[in-house]
């Protein structure tokens, strides 16, 4: 991975503090969250765990995991007081049978209070740090015995139309390098899920403010944004090469884009 610019952590939690619309946008997000939740309902949890929760956003794991009857105590953890202060509103009438508490907290750099933890938990938040794979290895140091890790992160494959699309017109993307499947292969070769996600979008722009409506627009570090001769030259490739299969036949410029979500699930021995 490609190490963070000393302001890299602030560029992300000031993107994600003013996402204007991340529950209207934010589809594949959701839907992942929901997999998500499903697989850690069907795990040997005790009947009242200690859960913590990284990169809460604005709850859909959260309120996923409570829909599927996950009780106990838990800590839910943002690296943007913005998005934790969302959750918690999210949260707010739907707390009976659990104590939540809410912090701030890089998941990645950061030491939670309280743990050991029965199940730690994230839903695509991990593809923000420097090394995915070293950052799961830190946390499964913080279960206690016989708990459970689960987090959902982006793969390589994710946005691979819209980078095709950069490299066609020989310019360089500003796409995040998300970690190899390989790196957390090596931590969890037998408990390791990839799944591709298709979101559609109207056109090039609606993809790009989408993207902007989650907060998730934020280049890697040392990324010279593009002149808008290039991104217009881009957003035309991208509208050409990536169509879905709904309007390739169609006057209209739908196009979709792929994500590809990685699911490690890593087990403390009891």
């Amino acid at each position: 991975m490609i190490p963070s610019h000393p302001d890299q952590r602030a560029r992300i939690r000031s993107a994600f503090a003013a996402a204007p619309d991340y529950d209207g946008q934010a589809r594949v997000q959701r839907e992942v969250a929901d997999r998500l939740a499903a697989r850690i309902a069907a795990l040997d949890l005790p009947a009242a765990p200690r859960v913590l929760e990284i990169g809460c956003g604005t709850g859909f794991l959260t309120g996923a995991l409570v829909d599927a009857g996950i009780g106990g105590d838990w800590l839910v953890t943002d690296i943007a007081p913005e998005m934790v202060e969302r959750c918690r509103a999210r949260m707010a009438p739907m707390q009976q049978g659990r104590s939540l508490r809410f912090a701030l907290l890089d998941g990645e750099r950061g030491v939670p209070e309280g743990g050991p933890f029965d199940l730690i938990c994230s839903s695509l938040a991990a593809q923000w740090f420097d090394d995915a794979p070293a950052a799961l290895a830190r946390m499964a140091g913080w279960l206690a015995p016989g708990g459970h890790l689960m987090v959902t992160t982006l793969g390589p494959g994710s946005f691979a139309q819209w980078r095709a699309a950069h490299e066609a017109e020989g310019i360089a993307p500003g796409t995040p390098v998300f970690a190899s499947v390989e790196g957390f292969a090596a931590l969890a070769p037998e408990a390791l899920i990839v799944e591709e996600h298709i979101e559609r979008h109207a056109d090039p722009r609606a993809f790009l403010r989408a993207l902007k409506a989650i907060g998730a627009g934020t280049s890697h570090p040392g990324h010279r944004p593009l002149s808008p001769a290039q991104l217009r030259r881009v957003m035309a490739r991208f509208a050409q090469t990536a169509r879905s299969p709904q309007t390739a036949k169609s006057p209209q410029t739908g196009c979709e884009v792929t994500y590809e979500a990685v699911t490690c699930h890593l087990h403390r021995a009891r």
